[in-house]
């Protein structure tokens, strides 16, 4: 019997480089992201016309793992130890999601996985334990000290509404979001791979008492207060939303160090085309900004954002215009 499970990828509206020390975020979850459709099997062999190479790893993903097969084979191995059977699945990986653009793939395949995996062997896992496993997961594949944003927001999203998470004590809560407003992804085209980049760097010498890197967290954690405010009042309050999301991406280029010349670029000509607030998403170092817009006039923008980027830069530079998602699930 085929089933299919879905786990969307994510863009974080603010509270960037926070959730390794604690911190706050404000993630959606993407209407795009990773699709199994699978079945039961005595292996883990999953093949994918996204991600190179195919996976063919024992049932509790023991075995050699290279590329995307590394995270398949640590989120088996991690669901063992939660009292998982050791039976496997077999089938294709779909995705939707650009690889390397700061919207999750990563965390996205790990919960997909999970929720395949757990759904076979009749284990049942609440989502922030899920959550939990499949941070542990990327860890051990990648080496990369991530914190539990990307895979809370893919199991705890809600359609509409943005996911405001304390990643130091778990709690949460679900902040509608205005629907006048469209939310915009621009990916820069520039990859990355945050086991090659600067990200375990920063946060080193964020540990370390960095006053710059220490600066940036501490501010981060009251915009995403500020920004909670702003989209809950009666109407919300747009102007504030702007200056919240242009002083997060300074924090991040200035602070944090994390942006890049094409996301600084991206973000500029996002206001001046007309974005409420705009800023850089994710890790850094290349990928994606995402910008609010009224809904009305949100897909003009981002044509506009492209055309003119691409006056300037030569690169494939792409847009998406979206909403908040749903959470990961079984599709029926």
């Amino acid at each position: 019997m085929i089933r299919t499970f879905f786990a969307p990828g994510r863009v974080n509206l603010i509270g960037e480089h926070t959730d390794t020390t604690g911190g706050l975020v404000l993630p959606v979850a993407l209407e795009l992201g990773i699709e199994l459709r699978v079945a039961p099997a005595d292996r883990l062999r999953l093949c994918s016309d996204a991600f190179d190479g195919v996976v063919d790893l024992d049932g509790h993903g023991g075995g050699a793992a290279e590329g995307w097969g590394r995270y398949v084979g640590a989120v088996a191995a991690e669901l063992g130890r939660l009292g998982r059977a050791g039976v496997g699945i077999e089938g294709e990986v779909r995705s939707t999601l650009p690889a390397g653009a700061g919207l999750s793939s990563s965390a996205a395949l790990e919960v997909a996985t999970a929720l395949a995996l757990c759904a076979v062997a009749e284990l049942s896992v609440e989502p922030l334990e899920l959550a939990q496993a499949c941070r542990r997961a990327e860890h051990a594949a990648v080496g990369v000290p991530s914190g539990i944003l990307d895979q809370a927001a893919s199991l705890l999203a809600r359609r509409d509404h943005a996911l405001l998470l304390d990643t130091g004590t778990l709690e949460h809560r679900h902040v509608p979001l205005p629907p006048e407003l469209a939310i915009v992804v621009v990916d820069s085209g520039t990859r990355r791979h945050l086991e090659h980049s600067g990200y375990a760097a920063r946060h080193e010498e964020l540990r370390a008492g960095d006053a710059r890197r220490v600066r940036h967290v501490a501010t981060e954690n009251e915009r995403v207060r500020a920004v909670v405010a702003a989209l809950e009042r009666t109407p919300p309050n747009l102007d504030e939303l702007g200056r919240l999301f242009r002083a997060g991406h300074d924090s991040l280029r200035d602070d944090f160090e994390v942006s890049t010349p094409e996301l600084d670029l991206l973000v500029d000509l996002a206001y001046a085309h007309g974005a409420v607030g705009a800023r850089m998403t994710g890790g850094g170092f290349g990928g994606s900004i995402v910008a609010l817009a009224h809904r009305d006039g949100a897909q003009a923008l981002a044509d506009a954002v492209v055309a003119d980027y691409r006056r300037r830069r030569d690169a494939p530079v792409a847009a998406l215009v979206t909403r908040a998602g749903a959470a990961a699930r079984e599709l029926a």
